[in-house]
């Protein structure tokens, strides 16, 4: 029998991560160091925000450079990851009768391989990416994710990518800079997922801060996912508790 994975919800913040070394990149090294080795990972980027979900299927899929302006050797970065048919075979099953999509095309974005580079740089365990459905209510994410949960018993990694916090308009680069609604909303959804009650997390724009710190779900939703695949019998392990850019949170969790 196969150890029983966990549900991690990572946040990803710049791009530059995945060139620099800091606090944050040394956390997600540790918790690919630290988690049992699983057979597979599911993967929920932010940066997949789809119309209906869509299922990443192409046995090696190629990357895609989905940020402008960074570095050049931003884009020479491979991820060199397959997919897993397995893995593949059973979100089909456990998300029926949800309408699924299958796509033969897709890449990797740098939601999920700016993590997956420190957690897993080797790059040998096959990696499914599961998109976003942005027509999708909160409950219905948390719900998605309560029919995912049974992937962590077969060796299946759930990783959901996104921030807690993610306003970029907002974003003010000077130093130990932060705004009291970005720190609030963060705090917020903290307190309820401490207090193991992920389901409470459908009513999120009721949180303090929530129209700014959310004006779009994309980065948000992927919690939900990770937070309902979690379950209510777990407590988060919390970390990477920060704020950057002064209106994006790194605050990351782990359930085991």
């Amino acid at each position: 029998m196969m150890n029983r994975q966990a549900v991690a919800f990572i946040g990803h913040g710049s791009p530059m991560n995945m060139i620099e070394d800091n606090s944050w990149t040394q956390k997600w090294l540790e918790l690919g160091q630290q988690l049992p080795r699983p057979r597979a990972i599911l993967m929920i980027s932010a940066h997949w925000f789809t119309p209906g979900l869509y299922l990443q299927t192409a046995q090696q899929p190629g990357m895609i450079y989905d940020m402008y302006g960074f570095p050049e050797e931003i884009y020479q970065i491979i991820y060199p990851s397959r997919t897993d048919k397995r893995l593949i075979d059973q979100t089909e099953t456990l998300l029926a009768p949800v309408p699924l999509h299958l796509d033969g095309q897709r890449g990797y974005d740098h939601g999920a391989y700016s993590v997956l580079l420190r957690m897993y740089p080797e790059a040998d365990i096959p990696v499914v990416q599961l998109s976003v459905n942005r027509q999708a209510t909160a409950e219905q994410q948390l719900e998605l994710g309560r029919q995912l949960a049974p992937l962590r018993e077969s060796g299946v990694l759930i990783i959901g990518s996104g921030n807690v916090v993610h306003n970029l308009r907002a974003a003010d680069y000077r130093p130990g800079v932060y705004y009291p609604w970005a720190e609030a909303f963060d705090q917020a959804v903290k307190d309820r997922l401490q207090q193991q009650e992920p389901s409470s997390l459908s009513n999120w724009q009721n949180l303090p801060g929530a129209a700014q710190a959310v004006p779009l779900p994309d980065h948000f939703f992927p919690l939900l996912i990770a937070a309902g695949a979690a379950g209510t019998d777990a407590q988060p392990e919390i970390f990477n508790e920060d704020l950057t850019m002064g209106s994006l949170s790194m605050t990351s969790y782990v359930w085991h």
